[in-house]
């Protein structure tokens, strides 16, 4: 029995030599319990390459700073130590402490990527970051991949490219020493930065490693700024696509250079405006840039005398979204003209939207679409706000018209005031033409006359406030002391307060013509009714409402304060 046994382990020694031979010569290799380690070398980093498509040094020209990799294949991913070679610094070994195997001489598919984040099984969108001024971040913003590349057994390499493009600033003719350079106006895709520090490699040279994107002509993407205060930017001149693994360099001369009237902040989302080409500039971004979003700072009076002026906002598809805050600062020479659908400073303001503590002083708004909604303030508001500001001048529109907003859709107008004079169509409000959609108008008053001339095709409302009032919309301690007055063919309803109301009024009044009111305001009449007794109703309901607004009665007419 134990010679048999001998003799079946004999055999079954032989029969797996046997098999172990016919693996081998398959091409499966038996080193260790799993096969061979697999080892990879990594190439494409080289410092001396001219820049083309999918290639592009890093700033120190090695893998210095690349302490490991990422390595997929099948699904498994792996960290991988990164030794830079050192007789040629373009290549380096990718060795693991639980590396993926060689099972056979297949060819296999890999891809790997730094930098790599525990967890990830897919290289990541590129994110670069804001500040690249110091050398670390410049270079820790790099973003290399090898992608889905077929390795060989006996030439296990790895061709590492770039997915970053490189942005270098080159200045000449320098006015003074100290200043700071900006890339700007850049896409925040995948929570990319809209603008970015770049690295001062050295003398009037700056980089900055950014996401492949699109600039269009006309952004403003280089701004210098210098400890005095003055800023440039630079615009593109072209259309131009930044590509992956490529570089481009842009020498600028401060000489020719041109106050863009601005400043930017290190987040890019606050712009400074400090003159009138400053405020047209910025108008440009949002229009032809889509910064819907990006907030705007007033930091002294603006002249706008002589500028053909486009609406901040200036259609549907553009509708301001940021807050723009006046610094209670004046907005004079405001001249609208033309066939433009929402005319004002603003065309349109979009949800979310603000413009609070501005005054436009001797505006001239007209709007000859018969579409068209024409405001001081904005054309159109859709949920947005517009706090502390007042207009004067004159507002004319084909359809629709307010000294403050043509039509405000929800939202909010609060703390406003007008003396400009109203022209519409449809609908016209010393405020507002119209309110709807649940908006809300509280402590707001108009001194100007407002008309509508009716066309015929269709109902028109005027009111010293606002012209029609719906949608369960409210307006809470608010006056006109203006005339109201309508004129044309077919049915006007005009008011001393509101020419048509189906919302909600809360002590509101009005002095002035028509006798009437269509939405149930009070007339001041100096006799029954004073201004001190439309004072302490107002202020009654504005407490009651909780609001920081009271009016003061000081002159002839109640002015507000808070």
């Amino acid at each position: 029995m134990k010679r048999t046994t001998i003799h079946i382990s004999a055999a079954l020694a032989l029969l797996l030599g046997l098999a172990a031979c016919t693996r081998d010569e398959a091409g499966f290799l038996p080193e260790g319990a799993e096969g061979t380690p697999i080892v990879f070398t990594a190439t494409g980093l080289n410092p001396a390459a001219t820049a083309t498509a999918g290639t592009r040094a890093p700033v120190d020209g090695d893998w210095e700073g690349v302490q490991s990799v990422a390595v997929r294949m099948d699904g498994t991913v792996k960290a991988y130590n990164v030794t830079p070679s050192t007789s040629d610094n373009t290549s380096a070994m990718l060795t693991s402490d639980d590396p993926h195997y060689w099972t056979n001489h297949d060819d296999i598919t890999v891809t790997a990527w730094w930098p790599y984040t525990e967890g990830e099984t897919n290289p990541p969108a590129v994110k670069v970051a804001a500040d690249q001024s110091s050398r670390k971040n410049f270079e820790g913003s790099d973003f290399i991949v090898a992608g889905e590349q077929t390795v060989s057994y006996g030439n296990p390499t790895l061709r590492f490219t770039h997915r970053t493009a490189r942005v270098t600033v080159a200045l000449t003719d320098r006015p003074e020493e100290s200043m700071n350079v900006r890339l700007t106006g850049l896409s925040t895709e995948n929570e990319n930065p809209a603008v970015i520090a770049p690295y001062n490699k050295g003398g009037d040279t700056w980089s900055a490693l950014v996401a492949p994107q699109k600039v269009a002509q006309g952004t403003a993407f280089i701004t210098c700024t210098f400890t005095s205060g003055k800023s440039f930017a630079y615009k593109m001149k072209n259309d131009t696509e930044w590509q992956a693994g490529k570089e481009y360099t842009y020498t600028v001369s401060l000489a020719a250079a041109k106050d863009p009237g601005y400043t930017v902040s290190e987040d890019g989302k606050t712009y400074t405006v400090t003159s009138a080409e400053g405020l047209k500039n910025i108008a440009e971004l949002v229009n032809e840039e889509w910064k819907l979003g990006i907030n705007i700072t007033l930091t002294a009076d603006i002249d706008l005398s002589g500028i053909d002026w486009t609406p901040i906002g200036i259609d549907y598809n553009h509708q301001y979204t940021g807050t723009f805050d006046g610094g209670d600062h004046t907005i004079t020479g405001l001249t609208v003209t033309g066939s433009n659908e929402y005319a004002g400073l603003f065309g349109r303001i979009g949800s979310g939207g603000t413009v609070k503590n501005v005054v436009l002083e001797g505006v001239q708004i007209t709007s000859d679409n018969s579409l068209g909604y024409a405001g001081g303030i904005a054309g159109w508001s859709f949920k947005g706000k517009i706090e502390n500001s007042s207009v004067s001048g004159s507002v004319s529109g084909n359809s629709i018209a307010g000294a403050v907003v043509g039509t405000q859709l929800g939202g909010a107008i609060t703390g406003c005031s007008s003396s400009a004079t109203v022209k519409g169509v449809t609908f016209a409000g010393g405020i507002a033409g119209e309110t709807n959609s649940g908006a809300s108008l509280t402590a707001c008053y108009a001194t100007g006359d407002v008309t509508v001339e009716n066309d015929g095709t269709s109902n028109a409302l005027a009111g010293g406030v606002v012209g029609y009032n719906g949608g369960s919309s409210t307006l809470t301690a608010c006056y006109a002391a203006g005339n109201v007055s309508g004129k044309g063919s077919g049915t006007i309803h005009v008011g001393g307060a509101v020419g048509k109301n189906y919302g909600t009024l809360t002590a509101c009044y009005w002095s002035g013509l028509p006798d009437n009111d269509n939405g149930g305001a009070t007339k001041v009449d100096g006799t029954t009714v004073t201004w001190q007794t439309a004072v302490d109703a107002m202020n009654n309901a504005l407490q009651s409402a909780g609001s920081e607004w009271q009016y003061e009665l000081t002159g002839e007419l109640p002015t507000l304060k808070r």
